[in-house]
């Protein structure tokens, strides 16, 4: 069985392998000769922990912002705003520059052939990454049928195929195996079976957990399938237009959750009970435009319990321990807050 020597741990099991404070990305826009037009705030100042050894899933509506915040922490955008720490370590400081951070941060993407070299075979791209990192090419390519073996690939039948001779599920399973090639800590899957039929993606979502257990790893999971996230997660994150609305246990946000919006995205989800058919949609409307959003709760335009507070200020996460008896588990709405001016403060929401 291969074995992956990870870094040596700085911080101890309590410590988050990630913390990121006040995130933030803007994308300015350019409006005529002259002037601006303003800025897409896809993500706007977001704080968000990732225990080591867990799975963190981020979920949400499109544009949310949950796969830029996969890409801000992947380092292949700037943020605007904020700050990264990986074990306790500054990212891009001296303690930790970013090539070793990025040694210790893979991401395996949605598109699963667009993210392969079609012209190199599949043993080479597995390879590379190591030897660009001072891997020799023979213990290169030694690990790289190591990793084939471990995702369920024959060596002896795969490394010298190219992308176009695989099917959409065997090129996942490279894209994964290419992200364990520099034995990182955490590895970031964005969307990484939504391109999958059922029975391929069961397949996918299982051997992610067997690897996490093998190795050690620590996933964030970006998903719009709740389903799969319900299976997978250990945590989750529910962003709202760019910031956090609701995080917690993932059995306990399943079972209450807090936050209006995260109700109205578990109750959109398919079942096959006909007792649950739906004749009113869960969520209404669209999105606010995230150039420039409305003030307070960004959810206050569409949702059903928002009352005057809920436009006048932003509702920081609180704990809800009044309603769900989770540790952990908090939610940005007013109605969760005793004390808040919302009539619906001083008792549980239903």
């Amino acid at each position: 069985m291969l074995h992956i020597d990870q870094p040596e741990d700085r911080g101890g099991p309590a410590q988050p392998l990630v913390i990121a404070r006040g995130l933030a990305k803007y994308f300015p826009l350019k409006r005529g000769l002259f002037g601006s037009g303003g800025a897409v705030k896809a993500v706007d100042g977001l704080d968000l922990e990732i225990k080591k050894g867990e799975t963190l899933a981020i979920v949400g509506e499109s544009g949310c912002g949950k796969s830029t915040v996969s890409r801000l922490l992947m380092g292949l955008i700037p943020p605007t705003a904020g700050e990264v720490l990986f074990d306790g370590e500054l990212v891009g400081s001296a303690a930790l520059p970013a090539k070793e951070y990025l040694r210790q941060v893979q991401m395996v993407f949605q598109d699963s052939y667009a993210s392969l070299n079609p012209r190199l075979s599949i043993e080479e791209s597995i390879a590379f990454p190591p030897m660009v990192h001072g891997l020799g090419r023979t213990e290169a390519v030694e690990r790289a049928h190591d990793l084939l073996d471990a995702v369920g690939l024959a060596p002896g039948l795969f490394a010298g195929r190219y992308p176009h001779e695989l099917s959409g599920g065997q090129r996942q399973r490279i894209n994964i195996a290419r992200a364990l090639a520099l034995r990182p800590r955490l590895i970031i899957l964005d969307e990484p079976v939504s391109a999958l039929d059922k029975s391929v993606e069961a397949q996918v979502l299982n051997l992610l957990m067997d690897l996490k257990e093998q190795f050690g790893l620590t996933y964030l999971f970006i998903s719009h399938d709740l389903n799969v996230v319900h299976h997978v997660a250990d945590r989750v994150l529910v962003m709202y237009l760019g910031r956090a609305a609701e995080i917690g246990p993932v059995e306990s946000i399943f079972a209450a959750p807090g936050h209006p919006y995260t109700r109205g995205l578990l109750a959109s989800r398919l079942s096959m009970d006909p007792t649950k058919r739906r004749k009113t949609p869960p969520l209404t409307g669209d999105p606010p435009n995230p150039v420039n959003p409305p003030p307070g709760c960004r959810f206050n335009t569409r949702c059903p319990i928002a009352e005057p507070v809920c436009s006048n200020s932003q509702p920081n996460l609180a704990a809800i321990g009044h309603t769900i008896h989770a540790l952990g588990h908090e939610a940005a709405c007013w109605a969760l807050v005793p004390g808040s001016g919302h009539s619906l403060a001083t008792r549980k929401v239903a």
